[in-house]
């Protein structure tokens, strides 16, 4: 049982603390260093937070923080400051590529745990879309 336990603590997410839920202001965007790599933030009024890429894979600009919240249906989104491509927050997937071939954005495991979020592993874009 004990070798068990421990496959599961290996194959669980490292998690990196970000910073307090509430430092997070609702619909706005955040960027933050975790690991040496650009990351942004975006808590939505429901409390819940996601982790994108900052590099706008069109531009090349750290930027994706500073996009403006929005949604397509059901789906929290950001657009990019530099072009105005439209981006899942769920996902990372390109809703709207203005025009331009679709790539999607790196997004990362999320945890909120005693108002307290952590990153986790970054999500590799599904295969047969695009990537910045």
């Amino acid at each position: 049982m004990t070798d068990l336990l421990h496959r599961a603590e290996a194959a669980a997410p490292a998690l990196t603390e970000v910073c307090r839920l509430k430092a997070l202001p609702p619909e706005r965007g955040a960027a933050a260093l975790v690991r040496g790599v650009q990351v942004a933030l975006f808590r939505t009024f429901d409390d819940t937070v996601y982790a994108v890429q900052q590099r706008d894979p069109y531009s090349g600009a750290n930027v994706i923080s500073r996009g403006i919240v929005g949604s397509r249906g059901d789906a929290p989104t950001v657009a990019s400051p530099m072009y105005k491509q439209v981006f899942d927050l769920r996902t990372g997937a390109c809703l709207d590529p203005v025009g331009k071939d679709p790539r999607d954005l790196v997004t990362y495991v999320v945890v909120v745990r005693d108002g307290v979020v952590h990153l986790g592993d970054a999500r590799t874009p599904e295969p047969g879309r695009g990537s910045g």
